[in-house]
């Protein structure tokens, strides 16, 4: 039984979806801040860096599973998820800090930034992957659940925007601003205490809501329970097709977020104003996709707009580079070249998000399809699903930009307005086939998600049926 039945509360939509800007904080210095921080600003290698973050992930692929399995178990007065929002965000915090402020202002061994990657990827999970499994708890509706979702995203990318703003106006200022190492200090001090506000603000504000015992104890953990039970879950058809898609979406969208500040700056050649007004247009193509989401998902449906979101996405994402190169856009930092790239840059975040979002509301619908095939509800696994899926992609991203960066071989002391063609052609071409491969694949997949409105209502008048008739549970085990 879900916390709410019909419409979910202004202030349940608000306080729920608060708790998703810590992902906000960690996405805009992951995507944005941190190749160009580790690379440019402390003198590590490019390829050496994506390749640190990229074995990361292999921490990721064994826990973050474990994350949900345990988050799904969690037997608690308050509920299975709240125990993780009120501990994961204080340690989360520090080693937020340690990544923007290394021991001794240096930057560390290879060993050191995979260690501190680790860390915060796992208690990131901590708190992510509870949080989110609680949007199928809170309403089984297919619409509210995008609405719950609308205001996730909302309010992760504030929460990044709000970093990034900070980065460019007070941390970072001037063109060379993110060049300095300085200004990375006080900009990873205030992301840890926005992570730590808005989870554990969302906490208490949903306690009352969500803080009640589960209706069943968990039987003794075992480990050889957890593989087969974290086994099957992942091979539900839906997850793996949604897994498919979803991953090259998201790689797309890392990728393209992790190579932004080189070419802002040495393509695009932004000044200090250009640079802020980067976070305001992105914020205002978030603003119109919690407007345009919810109709594209009654007219096409959650899969196919998924699917054309990622290809406009990338339509409109590479359309500047094309002219760019074909020597029909204006001069490279004049005040038209920004304007035009901006309103590019708007539609093309803008459909960028319309296909996360839509891909990520179609996970809560495989809950209801696992629980119809074997009698139990694994919300925590299949988000730790999505969760790891959206992290690896982001690692992804930050290793395809730094092999692109150092394939085009970008000089570690690069300035704004240096940079021959010889090197800014091959990072655009690459990246634009990256691009299109990643789009490509991601419709493909995301349209054939086999479940839709109709079968999925029909799903839940089915489990409420076999919940009136046992409501024990019992009826619907296999």
């Amino acid at each position: 039984m879900a916390f709410t039945q019909g419409p979910i509360p202004l202030r349940i939509k608000l306080i729920q979806g608060v708790g998703a800007m810590a992902f906000g904080v960690k996405d805009s210095g992951f995507s944005f801040f941190l190749l160009i921080f580790y690379n440019q600003v402390l003198g590590m290698d490019a390829g050496l860096v994506g390749l640190a973050l990229a074995l990361a992930l292999l921490v990721d692929a064994v826990a973050d599973p474990f994350i949900g399995y345990f988050s799904d178990r969690t037997y608690s007065k308050w509920g299975r998820r709240l125990p993780w929002l009120y501990l994961a965000p204080w340690p989360l915090a520090l080693m937020w800090i340690v990544l923007w402020s290394p021991p001794g202002g240096e930057a560390p061994s290879f060993l050191g930034l995979l260690g501190i990657a680790v860390g915060v990827r796992l208690l990131l999970s901590a708190c992510e992957v509870p949080q989110v499994s609680l949007v199928p708890e809170i309403t089984t509706d297919y619409d509210e659940r995008t609405t719950l979702f609308r205001y996730r995203y909302l309010m992760g990318w504030s929460g990044g925007i709000v970093m990034m703003i900070l980065a460019y106006t007070v941390f970072m200022r001037g063109p060379d601003g993110i060049l300095e190492a300085d200004g990375y200090v006080g900009f990873g001090i205030a992301g840890g205490l926005l992570m730590v506000l808005s989870v554990i603000g969302s906490a208490i504000g949903l306690h009352t809501l969500v803080a009640h015992p589960p209706p069943d104890r968990p039987p003794p953990f075992r480990w050889l329970d957890a593989f087969a039970e974290i086994k099957q879950a992942f091979s539900e058809k839906a997850f793996l097709i949604f897994a498919a898609g979803a991953m090259a979406a998201y790689i797309s969208q890392g990728t393209t977020f992790s190579i932004s500040q080189y070419v802002n700056a040495f393509v695009w050649q932004f000044d200090e104003r250009a640079f802020q007004a980067y976070p305001v247009v992105l914020f205002f193509s978030a603003l119109l996709m919690f407007v345009v989401v919810s109709p594209l998902h009654r007219r096409l449906g959650k899969p196919h707009t998924a699917a054309y979101g990622a290809l406009a996405a990338f339509g409109f994402a590479f359309t500047p580079y094309a002219l760019f190169l074909a020597s029909a856009w204006p001069e490279a930092g004049t005040l038209p070249s920004t304007a035009l790239f901006y309103c590019f840059l708007f539609l093309g975040n803008t459909s960028g998000i319309v296909s996360m979002i839509s891909a990520t509301s179609m996970v809560a619908e495989i809950i209801e399809v696992y629980e119809e095939r074997t009698g139990d509800r694994a919300e925590g696994k299949f988000y730790a699903g999505n969760w790891l899926i959206q992290k690896c992609a982001t690692g992804a991203g930050i290793f395809i930009s730094g092999q692109i960066i150092a394939l085009a071989q970008l000089p570690t002391d690069a300035r704004p307005g240096t940079v021959s063609m010889d090197v800014l052609t091959p990072m655009i071409l690459l990246y634009g086939l990256v691009s299109l491969v990643l789009a490509a694949t991601a419709a493909f997949w995301l349209a054939r998600f086999p479940i839709t409105r109709e079968s999925h209502e029909a799903r839940l008048a089915l489990l409420d049926d076999a919940a009136r008739t046992d409501p024990t549970g019992e009826a619907l085990r296999p």
